[in-house]
């Protein structure tokens, strides 16, 4: 505990790295009051139909979790930072068939600009599609016709639409802001406060089941808290595992005497981390899974159709997750491929003078460091994929509350675990440029003027 006070009271000691967190505070908490504000022409008392459906443990559930609860009360921001993350993921994917968007990432910081432009405009385009679609999609959603006090005129639609484009918009400034300004990566740190507000109503929920209604008791909670502490901790390894490949380096004559090149620091080994792709699969495995409870629609109300709608409608279901533990791994191989470059890696190497002993430089290195990520993006997936699973797992076995099994695993433990790891690092790493032990054994503070 003094050890914490201590970390404490160095990062309120460093004016900048303070002045950053509380920025950091002040943009999340923007982003958590604009939430809260629901649409102009729209009673707010009337959306508890969508607020109750949204509140299950369903696809709209997840949707409704990603937006910290905005898409249920139709928010200004009620379709959250969702189209930047699909405009992202859209053009990173065309990265690598689309010649422009390649000689864009070889302009350096130039290029990324250009590419990041590209984005915006792309979410923006997203946004005008998306917007009247979930206005007009409200009523199938169970919310009544009288919740539109002026109606759904062509102007109520269009200028929700240009508020609604205009929430996103700004959820992405405030994200972009909080990276270059505060401390972490903004837009992660949105969705992780968006998925965290609604932490306390599934405990609370899970409490009362199981303590009110007699259905096990305070210490099937504990139990829970216990086993939920151990799903984090193994989702911390997940994300920090790496396969270390040793590497040496030929000594260059610098002056009188020698020195020894190093291109990753002081580190004499590249790092291959054993999940490279992140979240990044499940949510590619998330966006498809759509589909077959479409496809079971479109087939009608004969016993196949309605063996597809019933199957891949439940999240919890067998057949809804045998289905996506498989796309899970199959995009984890996918997403490693395109993310890793194992052959860039070489020719870094190489250019620096460094070596994989016993593997000869260039096309044999490359080989070899991909058919060890090879190696090691198998485990990953398989260990991803459980993951992804385990919240269906605990409510079928312990009969958990839906709400509060999501918390179990799946893209939000993983991004609320993964945000928060990164945002700790740079923390750290601001700590130990400004001290000479920072977080380490005794923390004594460097005397320098801040």
């Amino acid at each position: 505990m003094k050890k914490i006070l201590e970390v404490f009271a160095n990062i309120y000691k460093i004016r900048d790295l303070r002045d950053k967190i509380l920025l950091t505070l002040g943009m999340l908490l923007v982003y958590r009051i604009g939430a809260q504000i629901v649409l102009p022409g729209i009673d707010s008392q009337q959306m508890a139909a969508l607020g109750d459906r949204a509140g299950g443990g369903d696809l709209l559930g997840l949707l409704n979790m990603f937006t910290g609860g905005a898409f249920a009360k139709a928010s200004v921001f009620a379709l959250g930072i969702m189209p930047y993350i699909s405009a992202s993921i859209v053009v990173q994917l065309m990265q690598i068939g689309v010649p422009y968007l390649q000689k864009l990432q070889k302009e350096g910081e130039s290029g990324r600009k250009r590419i990041t432009q590209i984005t915006r405009w792309l979410t923006i385009l997203i946004c005008v599609v998306q917007a009247p679609t979930y206005i007009y999609g409200l009523s199938a959603l169970g919310v009544p016709d009288s919740a539109f006090i002026l109606g759904r005129s062509p102007m109520f639609v269009f200028s929700s639409t240009i508020i609604l484009v205009t929430g996103t918009i700004f959820a992405m400034w405030l994200g972009e802001k909080i990276t270059d300004r505060g401390v972490g990566n903004g837009i992660s740190l949105l969705i992780m406060v968006g998925i965290i507000a609604t932490l306390p109503q599934a405990f609370f929920q899970e409490f009362y089941s199981r303590v009110n209604e007699n259905n096990g008791g305070l210490m099937t909670v504990l139990i829970e808290l216990l086993i939920w502490v151990a799903i984090i901790l193994l989702c911390v390894l997940l994300v920090m595992a790496v396969r270390k490949i040793p590497v040496q380096y030929a000594r260059r004559a610098a002056g009188r005497g020698t020195t020894q090149g190093n291109l990753y620091g002081s580190r004499q080994y590249i790092p291959l981390r054993l999940n490279a792709s992140g979240v990044m699969p499940i949510i590619f495995a998330q966006a498809i899974m759509f589909a077959p409870a479409y496809l079971g629609s479109l087939v009608g109300n004969s016993n196949a159709g309605q063996w597809i709608q019933a199957s891949f409608s439940d999240i919890f279901g067998f057949w809804y997750n045998l289905l996506f533990a498989l796309l899970i791994i199959v995009f984890t191989y996918f997403y490693t491929a395109i993310t890793v470059p194992t052959n860039k890696m070489s020719d870094d190497l190489r250019r620096s003078g460094g070596f994989v002993p016993g593997i000869r430089p260039g096309k044999e290195t490359a080989d070899y460091l991909d058919r060890i990520m090879s190696f090691i993006t198998f485990p990953g997936s398989l260990y991803l994929a459980a993951v992804a699973v385990f919240p269906a797992i605990v409510v079928k076995l312990i009969g958990m509350q839906q709400n509060w099994a999501l918390f179990y695993g799946g893209t939000s433990l993983l991004i609320m675990v993964g945000v928060a790891i990164d945002t700790i690092q740079q923390v750290n790493s601001y700590l130990l440029n400004r001290h000479y032990d920072g977080l380490m054994k005794r923390g004594r503070t460097r005397q320098t003027s801040i």
